[in-house]
């Protein structure tokens, strides 16, 4: 599909053409079939006695419907759609009921017109030998989403050269997230994974706007973009900046940064790079190839208490040092002074490398969204070079 992201597969997926997929008990079910003659998939969660909820999309258009509902005795009877804002208009619903492998029922317009539903248990596609890891992962972790994915194709865009680096651009039509693959510039085996982490994080954004959608309903707003910060022969460092109103009071934006170990394609922690407490990093580079590996209770703890008393006030007193002016307490009565000296801003500081050095963002609260990423707040390499984290990287002089 993207030229060097082919990799081996095991032999099942060769040998099998169709995997079938067993529900948890207390996991979504996932459903593939009809509404009259339009191809659906269907995701339901019954663990909750008498309880059900869940969202369906048509193949054509792959954009979620949320149902709600009941369940008793083998009947399921579910409303599509919710009214918000205190509206109250009337909602198309179905009635299903269970059979051997399935459901089956009708679905109901408010205006009277009514549709067959026929369901059975979702067989998934195997995965083809170019499938991307993280969507090779999905069967087992999110079939529906894997269901979803399988219609879903990229669009080549434009190329660009970034630092004596080929990028080529990637669009997702339907969501328009974009990101880019790297063609050229590192080594065969290391290029390939290193799009294999940019190519699975772009679906996992896609991932995301369809969650967002199916959140928001019809006021939904979710825009992206993607900037590469520093390719090198160590690190390929990218800033993802999100704006996304996905229901609620207010919209939002944020950004969430994406740091590749271009020698294992992992990604990288903050604490892989840069740590400043005492004995081994807590956290490290030893994670799955997705790095979605969590922390175990006892390191997510420690971590925690190392960010909130050594990390943050170390942080604070480098940027003090380096920048005076802007780390100075604001005045009391100045309520529109961002008061870069508050240790509760630096806790989850979203953080990238650049060729000055490693720029570590405050996150503020939406009141002050305004004073978010300044410009300013990069730590220089050389201060970098002194507290290095788990893994050995060549940063940049900086």
């Amino acid at each position: 599909m993207f030229k060097g992201l082919k990799r081996l597969a095991p032999c099942a997926a060769v040998l099998f053409s169709l995997i079938s997929i067993a529900h948890a008990e207390e996991g979504p079910r996932v459903f593939t079939g009809t509404l009259g003659k339009s191809p659906i998939v269907v995701e339901l969660n019954t663990s909750k006695d008498g309880e059900v909820i869940g969202r369906y999309f048509y193949e054509k258009y792959h954009r979620d419907l949320l149902l709600t509902g009941s369940s008793s005795d083998g009947m399921l009877a579910l409303v599509e759609g919710e009214n918000r804002y205190g509206e109250e208009e009337p909602l198309p619903t179905l009635k299903l009921k269970e059979t051997g492998d399935g459901l089956q029922g009708e679905w109901h317009s408010p205006q009277g017109k009514k549709l067959p539903v026929k369901l059975a248990d979702a067989r998934l596609p195997a995965s083809p030998l170019t499938t991307l890891p993280f969507i090779a992962a999905l069967p087992q972790s999110a079939p529906y989403e894997y269901l979803r994915l399988q219609d879903l194709k990229l669009k080549a865009e434009k190329k660009e050269n970034f630092m004596g680096y080929e990028l080529q651009w990637w669009t997702e039509p339907e969501s328009k997230i974009s990101l880019f693959s790297v063609e050229s510039g590192l080594p065969k085996d290391e290029q390939q994974r290193v799009n294999q982490q940019l190519l699975g994080r772009l679906w996992r954004e896609v991932i995301s706007y369809h969650g967002c959608l199916l959140q928001g309903g019809v006021n939904t707003d979710f825009m992206q973009q993607a900037e590469p910060k520093l390719i090198s022969p160590s690190v390929v460092s990218l800033n993802i900046a999100t704006s996304y109103y996905c229901g609620g009071a207010h919209p939002d934006f944020g950004d969430s940064p994406l740091n590749i170990d271009v020698r294992t394609g992992h990604p990288l922690s903050l604490a892989d790079v840069l740590w400043v407490g005492e004995g081994q990093p807590i956290l490290h580079a030893e994670r799955d190839s997705a790095g979605d590996q969590p922390l175990s209770a006892t390191d997510s703890a420690a971590y925690s208490n190392y960010q909130r008393e050594v990390l943050v006030p170390w942080l604070i007193k480098q940027f003090t040092m380096l920048h005076p002016d802007e780390m100075k307490k604001p005045a009391e009565d100045d309520d529109n002074a961002c008061n870069y000296s508050d240790e509760s801003i630096w806790g989850y500081s979203p953080w990238y490398f650049t060729a000055k050095g490693l720029y570590l963002g405050p996150y503020f609260a939406r009141i002050a969204r305004a004073c978010d990423a300044p410009e300013w707040s990069v730590l220089p390499y050389s201060i970098v070079k002194q507290h290095p984290g788990a893994v050995k990287l060549q940063l940049p002089k900086g």
